[in-house]
């Protein structure tokens, strides 16, 4: 099974080449200067030139907050982008997974959002991610949307890299807690994604296989609980830790609004794919001992 990855340094795409190899896969990941979302015109080209048997799309715009003033890039990448590497797969009679987000929601329901929920995102960030899904869609009928949530790795920038940063520099740290949440591994994220890719491949004509998806980890937190995870598994591992002051949305104000309610229900993959991810407490440790133990870039 090869795959081709449209991303080269995002943590689900860094986590891909890493996993891989256990699902019998190759994976090419190709990302800037070679191609480009923002500049969506040689992506057919790109993709013909390499040999593959599925895309998947994990490159985004992810800055939440920036992407208030800069709306246009974020719909670029995450819309107009994520539909020409969809309309690419097609052309070569590929299947294609589409990495998107619980931001297409608002966050206003008590329980955990289904597939058939009516996405309604409040920001810039969220509606490009819908974007992209309704591009991919209308590009090609052959493709897996998966919607996560709250994405954390060794690599790059992410809740868990922070907290550890801001614990060497403080005893106290002041996090929100009145959104809730899965927060999800990106290996564990990898892994879903290779054994969606390889039930696609396997079944090609299985509709059941395809369209839009809930993928995150079992289990749910505030950020505040989160933090507080993260501080207790660093201790245990002799790094550093700090005491979490629980604070509400509106004490600290962002330029991009977050859901309150992050939740997704992730029976329809479990049923269609056999994906389930483990408890978001299990992935934690490995994440936190790489995060101490080894070279940061």
């Amino acid at each position: 099974m090869r795959i081709l990855v449209i991303g080269k340094e995002g943590q689900v795409a860094r986590a891909l080449a890493e996993r891989a190899a256990a699902h019998g896969a190759v994976v090419t990941l190709i990302g800037r200067p070679l191609l480009d979302l923002a500049d969506p015109s040689g992506i057919g080209d790109v993709l013909a030139e390499i040999s593959g048997d599925v895309v998947v799309n994990a490159a985004a715009y992810t800055a939440v907050d920036q992407a208030e003033t800069e709306p246009e890039l974020a719909e670029a990448i995450n819309g107009i982008g994520a539909g020409a590497v969809a309309g690419a797969a097609a052309a070569m009679n590929l299947p294609v997974v589409q990495i998107s987000t619980d931001y297409v929601f608002d966050g206003a329901a008590s329980r955990p959002y289904g597939e058939g929920d009516v996405p309604a995102p409040l920001g810039v960030y969220g509606k490009s991610k819908l974007l992209g899904e309704q591009a991919v869609a209308a590009a090609t009928a052959n493709h897996a949307i998966l919607r996560t949530s709250w994405i954390y790795s060794p690599f790059g920038r992410n809740f868990v890299r922070t907290m550890l940063r801001l614990a060497r520099e403080r005893d106290e740290i002041s996090v929100v807690a009145d959104q809730v949440g899965a927060p999800t591994s990106a290996h564990d994220i990898a892994d879903g994604v290779l054994t969606v890719c390889r039930n696609l491949l396997a079944r090609p004509h299985e509709r059941s296989l395809r369209g839009i998806f809930h993928m995150t980890a079992a289990g749910s937190a505030s950020w505040a609980e989160f933090a507080s995870e993260i501080f207790a598994r660093s201790a245990q591992l002799g790094g550093p830790t700090a005491r979490v002051l629980p604070v509400s949305t509106s004490d600290y104000p962002t330029p991009a609004r977050r859901p309150a309610n992050s939740r997704l229900d992730c029976a329809k993959i479990a049923a269609a794919h056999g994906v389930t991810l483990p408890d978001w407490h299990a992935s934690l440790q490995p994440c936190i001992s790489r995060l101490l133990t080894e070279p940061q870039s």
